[in-house]
C-alpha cells in the first residue's frame, strides 16, 4: 500500500473532494490520459504516451469511493505464433473501492496483511487511477495474442510464414 500523496498534477489522479464522506453522492468523469510506462506484458501492451479513454462512475459509499466504469485504448504486441504485429481493440471494465484512511487502518488492524496490499487510499481526498487501471487492463490483455486465430507460425526449417498465401503446402525433405 502506497502511502504518499498523489501528485494533483498528473492526470491520473482525482479531487473527490466533492464526494468524499458523503454517501450517496455520485458523479462522472470522462477523460483522456496518456498511457504510462510498461502497461502490458512482453508480448503485448498500449505503447507509452498512447491515448487512453476513462469513461468512470465515482460514488461516494460509507467505506470510500467506488469508481466503476470502462477504459478504452489500443494495445499494440506480437503475434506469438508468427511475430506479425497484432493489435487489440481495449474495452476494459473497472470496479475498484477506494477506501478512507480511517477504514484502510481499521482493516489493517484486523491484522490481514495480505489484504492490506491490496487496498487502494483516498489520499488527501486524492484518487490516484494508475494503478487500479494498470491492474484492469494488464488482466483484460490476451495471454497469448494472435493475428488470427488459425495463425499457422513460422517454418521451424527456414522462417517462412506459413498462413501466407502459395504455403499452404511448405514442407522441407528430410535427408537421413
Amino acid at each position: 500500500m502506497d502511502t504518499r500523496t498523489p501528485d494533483r498534477r498528473s492526470p491520473w489522479v482525482v479531487d473527490v473532494h466533492d464526494l468524499s464522506h458523503r454517501p450517496g453522492s455520485m458523479r462522472t468523469l470522462t477523460r483522456t490520459v496518456p498511457a504510462p510506462a510498461e502497461l502490458g506484458s512482453g508480448v503485448i501492451g498500449v505503447p507509452e504516451g498512447d491515448e487512453l479513454e476513462l469513461d468512470l462512475r465515482l460514488e461516494s459509499v460509507m467505506e470510500g469511493v467506488l469508481v466503476t466504469g470502462t477504459v478504452i485504448g489500443e494495445a499494440v504486441g506480437e503475434c506469438v505464433r508468427c511475430l506479425d504485429e497484432v493489435r487489440e481493440g481495449l474495452d476494459t471494465e473497472l470496479t475498484e473501492l477506494f477506501v478512507y484512511p480511517e477504514r484502510a487502518a481499521a482493516a489493517a488492524a484486523e491484522g490481514d496483511d495480505e489484504e492490506a496490499d491490496e487496498v487502494f487510499e483516498v489520499r488527501d481526498e486524492l484518487l490516484d487511477l494508475e494503478p487500479v487501471v494498470r491492474d484492469a487492463v494488464v488482466m483484460s490483455l490476451p495471454f497469448r495474442p494472435l493475428c488470427q486465430p488459425d495463425c499457422r507460425g513460422l517454418c521451424s526449417e527456414c522462417g517462412v510464414r506459413l498462413s501466407d498465401p502459395g504455403n499452404e503446402d511448405h514442407h522441407h525433405e528430410s535427408i537421413d
